[in-house]
């Protein structure tokens, strides 16, 4: 049986389950430290399945930080027809790496 869970960082929702790799929005930790997500929204364990109202009292998600990374640079192009108007700009959105330990609940 899988533990499965839904938790909340930086505005965005994400699908944990132990051993998977996620790219979350920056977090203020160190590459090889341990974070825990207080935030979870759902617990699902085999057929058990527990809905937080807006979060599951007493549980945590624990994960490994692999690294602190920035993404490949996507280009943002503004143009406006007939008036010479042209910007060009590169952004890079830093993130977080993680790989999920443990699911648990008190």
């Amino acid at each position: 049986m899988t533990k499965l869970a839904v938790i909340k960082t930086g505005g965005k929702q994400y699908l944990a389950q132990v051993g998977a790799k996620l790219k979350l929005e920056k977090l203020n930790a160190d590459a090889g430290s341990i974070f825990a997500f207080g935030e979870v929204l759902l617990l699902a364990d085999g057929k058990k399945i527990e809905v937080g109202a807006p979060t599951v009292d007493k549980a945590s998600v624990f994960a490994k930080v692999l690294r602190q990374e920035r993404a490949r640079k996507q280009i943002v192009f503004r143009y406006h027809a007939k008036t010479r108007y042209r910007k060009k700009k590169g952004h890079r959105q830093h993130f977080t790496e993680v790989e999920v330990t443990k699911i648990e609940k008190l």
